[in-house]
């Protein structure tokens, strides 16, 4: 085989190879976090732990994951300066010109990112949009800690509502609504709050479970100009726990239908399967020479 064809396959592996690192590393899956391959798992020691400080721990978490995924471009550029030497990446001016691009590129995102965190984490955090959000429920005497501090405790309560991936996580306490997601962490109060039902998706079987699911997205809306709508999404049997912690009423503006329990599920599924099959007319020789027909509701005529 050819010496370029063989530095071609090995550039070829490499970038096919960490691609699926690289995707893995930004959405973990639970390979991932039971190695301990996560952003949360390697800097754990200056993390801090959630029920510790759960506020100041997503503060530092969301910037540290904004840092480590920027430098994810770099990282494949390295790696191709080994994986393809007959390009001579590691010659910026002897690199083709579309690399020399994509270089400038992956150095110009950590550098971003870090002046971005740099802003974040000046006058004790208040630049952080996690800490001007709920700064605007803290009273004029009192700054941003004391909610963080409020919380911080409820959230260490075993008695709060808790559900969805590590990246996508939806938290209820007794006056909290929260969103954990991967960069950040939207907080509204509950006193505060619309919520509303906007969409539907079923899902035929699910693949840890093997099971057929509703997923519900709701609205979550703040009567506080300065905290924007965001959406959460949960499994429908757990609609009847969130309901059971939440203070305010859920609207349900879509019309859905929300099967809380698995028998509701497939009672749906089992009479839309009905629906689609044919009316069936017996033969003239059956039931006395007469006819009978069945409908998808289960009437005879």
């Amino acid at each position: 085989m050819p010496m370029a064809a063989v530095a071609s396959s090995g550039g070829a592996a490499f970038t096919l190879a960490y691609s699926v690192l690289a995707v893995c590393f930004v959405f973990p899956p639970d390979e991932f976090r039971s190695a301990g391959l996560t952003v949360q798992s390697l800097l754990g020691g200056w993390l801090g732990g959630e029920d510790a400080a759960f506020v100041q721990h997503h503060l530092r978490r969301g910037t540290a994951t904004l840092l480590a995924h920027a430098l994810l471009p770099l990282g494949y550029y390295t790696g191709m300066c080994f994986a393809a030497p007959e390009k001579q990446l590691c010659n910026f001016y002897r690199a083709p010109q579309g690399w020399q691009v994509f270089f400038l590129l992956a150095v110009l995102a950590p550098i971003a990112a870090g002046l971005l965190a740099y802003y974040w984490s000046q006058n004790d955090w208040n630049n952080h949009p996690l800490v001007r959000m709920i700064s605007f429920y803290s009273l004029p005497q009192s700054g941003w800690r004391a909610v963080a501090s409020s919380i911080n405790t409820e959230f260490r309560r075993i008695d709060k509502f808790a559900t969805g991936d590590p990246g996508a996580r939806v938290i209820v306490t007794d006056s909290w609504i929260m969103k954990v997601t991967t960069y950040s962490l939207r907080v509204a109060q509950q006193q505060d709050i619309d919520l509303t039902v906007v969409d539907s998706r079923q899902h035929e079987l699910l693949p840890d479970s093997n099971m057929p699911a509703q997923f519900l997205t709701i609205r979550v809306a703040s009567v506080n100009p300065h905290v924007k709508p965001f959406d959460i999404r949960l499994n429908s049997a757990e609609y009847g726990e969130l309901r059971e912690k939440l203070h305010a009423p859920i609207h349900n503006a879509a019309n859905v239908v929300i099967h809380q329990s698995l028998s509701d599920l497939f009672l749906e599924t089992f009479t839309l399967m009905v629906e689609m099959n044919q009316a069936y007319v017996l033969p003239s020789n059956q039931q006395d020479g007469g006819s009978l027909l069945f409908s998808p509701e289960g009437d005879i005529h």
